[in-house]
């Protein structure tokens, strides 16, 4: 009995434990699956969330694709457009182009058919000439078949008297008149070939000039004190001053008699004066300046007295001056243009020609060479324009370009200048050609240093050795002269041709000057 109550229990308890048991899990079942439902329906509006966030990005790019595609699409149709118009425009040149020598071809082909028209109507006229020849011809045959053969010809004789006498006689007079005036011009030329031959003594020019000393000790002074006076002198006067062993004695050089002469002058007075400073110097070089500009008027004054002639520009007579400094292969040019002048003259008295025009043309032949190394240009086209300001004549003009060859002679006077000109040239000793070749040099290093900027003089010095070259200190410093130098020195070398090493001295120098009253 025990046992089956035992185990009636046994089974309500086992029956009663599956049934807790049962309704525990399916609530903990419930439990799990409404977590799960959670978790997915969390998952799911996640996914919703990326899905829609995904969908915009992939719109966005899209239309980013869309916009970039369709910016290509007419950037192409654009660049087509633009190919097209190229096209078209080209195409309207070519047609353009076709209609303008369509144009010309017509007007080619009208004036053809207008010359072969013109070209008919003359062939047709000539046609009709011949056909009267012809005829006229048949009747003088008719007219000579019963004439002999002497006076058949002597007919034809007369007929070509009566129609050509006259063009024959009309030849005649202008033979006979070219052939008396080629005589003439011939035998002017015989005597002027042969007065050419003449040909006396000359000296020629030195480019140095020496001046006395009292003692040796002047020879420190005009030093100074490390070397001042020197280099005073030597860059106001463009002179340059050789001291050397010689006793009592120094030298000038230049190649310019103008400036050698002034700077003798200046070293004269300095002597004589006794005080030798840069200040000093400076005064004197003025006054030395001051008496040549007067030498040179009476040079000119005196020139003009001893060829005879009158009349001319007072700034003419002072230009004739200056040309006493002016050398040209060694020769002094005022000497030879007195020389010229006065062998003109003889040639045209002895040719009946104007002797009064021939001096005056023979004295100044030679007047832009007073200007040459001033103003650019040969000295033949200097003179004609010197003498056309001061209201020279066209004559006398052209004898300037005409002794060079630049003009043709337009009187005889002209070409007996020209004439005179070479007589002076050639005389034994006159001229020498390596003296006009070096102060060419010389007059080349100038010019070269003078055409840079803010330049304000050159001297070339030491015998063509050393070019000196003053600037304006205002308006340059330390940096630029050194560069001047430089860029001077370069052009010298692909320029120029020249013995040994060439100095280029560039100086810069600033003065402060004040006065106590």
């Amino acid at each position: 009995m025990d046992i089956l109550i035992y185990i009636i229990l046994a089974v309500v308890g086992l029956a009663l434990g599956f049934y807790l048991g049962s309704t525990v899990g399916r609530k903990k079942a419930q439990e799990d699956i409404e977590k799960k439902l959670k978790a997915a329906k969390e998952d799911a509006e996640t996914i919703i969330k990326n899905a829609e966030k995904e969908a915009t990005e992939i719109k966005k790019r899209m239309i980013i694709e869309a916009r970039e595609e369709a910016h290509q699409i007419r950037e192409e149709i654009e660049k087509e457009r633009k190919r097209r118009e190229e096209e078209i425009k080209q195409l309207e040149e070519r047609i353009l182009k076709r209609e303008e020598l369509l144009s010309k071809r017509e007007e080619m082909l009208d004036k053809r058919e207008s010359f072969i028209e013109n070209l008919k109507m003359e062939l047709e006229t000539k046609a009709k000439e011949l056909e009267a020849k012809e005829k006229e011809i048949q009747e003088k045959f008719t007219k000579l078949a019963g004439l002999t053969h002497e006076q058949a010809r002597e007919i034809v004789l007369q007929e070509a008297r009566e129609r050509y006498e006259h063009e024959i006689a009309k030849v005649f007079v202008q033979i006979k008149a070219r052939y008396e005036e080629d005589a003439e011009k011939y035998a002017k030329k015989v005597i002027a070939d042969a007065i050419q031959r003449y040909a006396p003594e000359y000296t020629g020019e030195v480019t140095i000039s020496t001046v006395a000393l009292p003692n040796d000790d002047m020879k420190g002074r005009l030093i100074g004190r490390e070397g001042r006076n020197i280099r005073t002198f030597e860059k106001i006067t463009g002179v340059d001053l050789i001291i050397d062993d010689t006793p009592e004695m120094v030298t000038l050089s230049s190649f310019n008699p103008l400036r050698r002469e002034i700077a003798r002058r200046t070293i004269e007075k300095l002597v004589q004066d006794g005080r030798i400073h840069p200040a000093r110097i400076e005064e004197m070089y003025e006054k030395a300046k001051a008496e040549v500009e007067k030498e040179i008027k009476e040079a000119g004054q005196e020139a003009v007295i001893a060829v005879g002639v009158g009349g001319l520009h007072p700034e003419i007579i002072k230009l004739l001056g200056r040309l006493k400094f002016r050398t040209s292969y060694g020769q002094n040019v005022l000497n030879h243009s007195i020389e010229v002048a006065q062998i003109a003259g003889l040639l045209a008295a002895e040719l009946g020609l104007n002797v009064d025009k021939a001096k005056r043309g023979g004295l100044l032949h030679d007047i832009g060479k007073a200007l040459d190394h001033e103003v650019e240009g040969s000295h033949t086209i200097i003179g004609a324009e010197i003498l056309k300001r001061y209201g020279e004549s066209d004559e006398i003009i052209n004898m300037i370009m005409a002794h060079h060859g630049e003009e043709e002679p337009m009187t005889p006077e002209a070409a007996i200048v020209t004439a005179a000109d070479a007589i002076s040239a050639a005389r034994p000793g006159a001229r020498r050609e390596d003296v006009e070749s070096y102060i060419k040099r010389l007059m080349k290093l100038e010019e070269i240093a003078k055409s840079y900027k803010y330049v304000e003089n050159a001297y070339a010095i030491q015998a063509g050795r050393e070019i000196r070259v003053i600037v304006q200190p205002e308006k340059t410093d330390d940096a630029t002269i050194e560069k001047l130098a430089h860029d001077i020195a370069t052009r010298i070398e692909n320029e120029l041709q020249y013995p040994g090493v060439l100095k280029v001295v560039v100086i810069r120098e600033k003065r402060s000057i004040a006065y106590a009253k």
